[in-house]
């Protein structure tokens, strides 16, 4: 539950920042590990803790400060070319997807989260493999679904990756081309949830304090990279979206 604010809930203030903080710090380390889905991981615990309607833009502002990192250490690399034509689609429809939660009842959209999370990893096990594209034109229809994807949920990364790899962005151009995409897609949410007034003291307390600690986990994940297979961590990932992604769809 979020923090109370008499001093007699001292005692559950700081359980509460140590559950946070210590899911933050795992979900990290196996999103470095496996390379995505750290964030899918977050998003369905602090869903149990606070609530979607906390939860969601919480991590929307944890992710914010995390890409806006990356595509600081990755400018060079960026592609302008398809971060202007998936900005083109993605932008009303993030609006859109954003103004929708705000407006959904919370048990529907856990719901709809828990069917989300099941289908993350359908199509990681599928493993699409969309046809080779040379234009960045082709980002404008993906902008518009990824768009409106964002703006309900978050972790939308896992079904974005193999757009992006099809069109021949590998490593840094990667890296920087989603970070910098992502930074408009939550930048654009934090703007429609402080409109809605849905940045709150308790949202913007934890989402502040996930930055260093998603951080932190990130610097761990390296360090184990090269002692443990990834695969476990990937099976890790999965098996929490499903049994949380079950859990919400049935239960609400």
């Amino acid at each position: 539950m979020p923090p109370r604010g008499d001093t007699g809930d001292v005692a559950v203030n700081l359980v509460d920042i140590g559950v946070v903080a210590g899911t933050a710090l795992g979900s990290a380390v196996l999103g470095s590990v496996a390379g995505t889905g750290g964030t899918a991981v977050l998003l369905p615990v602090l869903v149990q803790y606070f609530g979607i309607q906390a939860a969601v833009p919480m991590v929307t502002l944890a992710n914010f400060s995390a890409n806006l990192s990356r595509a600081w250490i990755h400018w060079r690399a960026v592609d302008g070319h398809v971060v202007a034509w998936f900005t083109l689609g993605s932008l009303p429809l993030t609006i859109l997807g954003t103004w929708v939660f705000t407006m959904v009842a919370p048990e529907v959209l856990t719901r709809l989260l828990g069917a989300f999370l099941l289908a993350i990893v359908v199509w990681r096990r599928l493993r699409p493999v969309p046809p080779k594209q040379h234009t960045p034109a082709w980002f404008l229809p993906l902008g518009v679904g990824f768009g409106f994807l964002n703006g309900l949920f978050s972790s939308v990364g896992p079904l974005m990756a193999p757009f992006f790899l099809a069109y021949g962005l590998v490593k840094d151009s990667y890296i920087g081309t989603d970070a910098l995409i992502t930074v408009v897609m939550q930048g654009t949410k934090l703007a429609v949830f402080g409109g809605a007034q849905f940045l709150t003291a308790t949202v913007l307390l934890y989402g502040t304090m996930l930055m260093p600690v998603m951080f932190m986990g990130a610097l761990l994940g390296k360090l184990l990279l090269d002692r443990l297979p990834p695969w476990v961590f990937i099976l890790v990932i999965e098996l929490t979206l499903v049994v949380a992604g079950l859990s919400f769809l049935l239960r609400g």
